[in-house]
């Protein structure tokens, strides 16, 4: 099964412009290590032109173009973009399972999330018009005050490689939907879906400058956002250390930011569970998107009684998963991004071994694929509380084992981290699992699950997995700015100061 990756250029103002320097990047298929394309890389002198288009397209016609212009009227456009990624569906998802190596079957899925989650903000963008002008209660009644919502501006959505187009979506509907004007850079690492969410803009007519996006490395085309005098705020997904520098930058010129950043999550497993639906939601919870998930519930903590059978339907059902080209039927394991971030998988699981722990499966390449980026799943044991297997984020199909005996030492087992952006536990006891979710430190919490992700329900993270919330109507409020009108009503003097005609 052949597709061919499109040449684009860089999106600005309505139309494909070469890069001022002309620059492009390989597109490396990671499950057979060939170039397949390239895409167009974009540098500071380009974020300049786009910038500049952005700011133009909120003050076309006063605004009322699109920043003023009325909800219904920006849903129209997210609905197009809705249908036009669904009619291209087949297409985008195989453009996806070629770019960044997950399973045909999930970008597929990726793809109806993405057409899904334009329908959904435009009917928040026009649900914005109804709330308009709502009223405040004063406790005076010679005062009368109101609330606007107004779009914060020209924003940066500065996304990642593991779900390109969905992230990206993430961001940008609601941007769009608010009223803003966006400038999108995604990872260099995948970026050829979202090169085609620009054609598909283009098609639908969305206004010139509304939305611009350029691809290119971090530090050439993402990090002149962050400092960027009329960039308004900065929307980022990724690294824990990218996000540090971006919100450093930032803070510079007190632009605001949102960030959801790295984690390490765990899954709390108790005796009371169903082995196989338990052992289930752990290996989706870690191998889904080839572990590749910033909310990956990677640190499997599971109560001692149970530990030994546990992990070994573990083995059994991680024994059966199949890993192949993305693009094979019935694939539900890839290749992880790139070389780079093959060799630090790679490097995790040797140093956890050197340290101490044991592979209990996996740790290497399959053996029936030669080509590719591949990792095993791989399940690691004997892990130690100050293992960097433990404390950092892989980022890759790996998942290290702990045991406790109490409730009490799960949680604190499983708070002992840096981040805090997902957590799940698995119990038929639904009491227990209201404590534990009350007293997990973490952004989301799944029960008898993991990973789950709608666009109606907030998602984001604490501690060093970042602040503010993605989707849902918190999605939105990241886009808006609130105005306080207040009125003075009364038709008497204010009468704090003595008046001159009164001497």
């Amino acid at each position: 099964m052949s597709i061919a990756i499109p040449c684009r250029q860089l999106f600005i103002d309505g139309e494909w412009r070469e890069p001022v320097k002309k620059k492009r990047i390989p597109v490396i298929n990671p499950s057979t290590e060939q170039i397949i394309g390239d895409i167009p890389a974009a540098t500071a002198e380009d974020v300049e032109v786009a910038v500049d288009a952005a700011r133009r397209a909120l003050a076309r016609n006063k605004g009322r173009d699109w920043a003023s212009a009325s909800g219904a009227h920006r849903a129209k456009y997210l609905r197009a973009i809705a249908a036009k990624i669904t009619l291209r569906k087949s297409e985008l998802a195989k453009l996806e399972a070629i770019d960044c190596g997950k399973p045909l079957d999930e970008a597929a899925q990726d793809i109806d999330d993405v057409a899904g989650c334009f329908e959904y903000y435009a009917d928040l963008a026009e649900g914005l018009d109804a709330k308009q002008k709502a009223p405040v209660s004063l406790p005076m009644e010679t005062f009368k005050c109101h609330v606007l919502k107004e779009p914060i501006g020209v924003v940066g959505l500065i996304t990642p490689w593991n779900y390109p187009l969905l992230m990206a979506t993430w961001k940008v509907a609601p941007a769009l939907a608010a009223g803003c004007a966006a400038f999108l850079k995604p990872s260099d690492l995948a970026s050829v879906t979202c090169l085609e969410l620009a054609e598909v803009c283009k098609e639908v007519g969305l206004p010139p400058g509304v939305l611009n996006i350029l691809t290119g490395l971090g530090l050439e085309a993402g990090a002149p956002l962050a400092s960027h005098p009329h960039v308004d705020k900065i929307a980022f997904t990724g690294s824990t250390a990218t996000g540090s520098k971006i919100m450093s930058a930032a803070a510079q010129i007190v632009k605001p930011v949102t960030l959801e950043l790295g984690g390490k999550s765990p899954i709390l497993v108790f005796e009371d569970v169903d082995l196989d639906r338990a052992a289930e939601w752990t290996i989706f919870g870690i191998f889904w998107t080839n572990g590749q998930i910033c909310s990956a519930t990677s640190r499997l903590l599971v109560q001692e009684s149970i530990a030994t059978e546990f992990l070994d339907r573990l083995v059994k059902w991680c024994k059966n998963i199949k890993i192949s080209d993305p693009m094979e039927e019935g694939c539900r394991l890839g290749p992880v991004v790139s070389a780079g971030h093959h060799e630090k998988v790679m490097k995790f699981i040797s140093t956890a071994e050197s340290e101490g722990a044991t592979i209990l499966c996996g740790g290497a390449r399959p053996q029936h694929l030669t080509k590719g980026y591949f990792v095993e799943p791989t399940i690691i044991t004997d892990v130690t509380t100050s293992m960097q297997i433990w404390r950092e984020e892989v980022f890759g199909p790996v998942l290290c084992v702990k045991t406790f005996s109490t409730e009490d030492e799960a949680i604190e087992l499983a708070n002992d981290t840096q981040y805090g952006l997902g957590a799940a536990v698995i119990s038929k006891d639904l009491d227990r699992c209201e404590r534990v979710t009350k007293a997990l430190q973490a952004g989301i919490v799944w029960v008898n699950c993991s990973q789950p992700s709608f666009s109606q329900a907030p998602r984001g993270g604490n501690k060093c997995s970042g602040f503010g919330r993605e989707l849902g109507e918190w999605g939105l409020e990241n886009f808006l700015s609130v105005k306080q009108v207040t009125q003075y009503i009364s038709d008497d003097p204010w009468g704090w100061y003595q008046s001159p005609l009164k001497l």
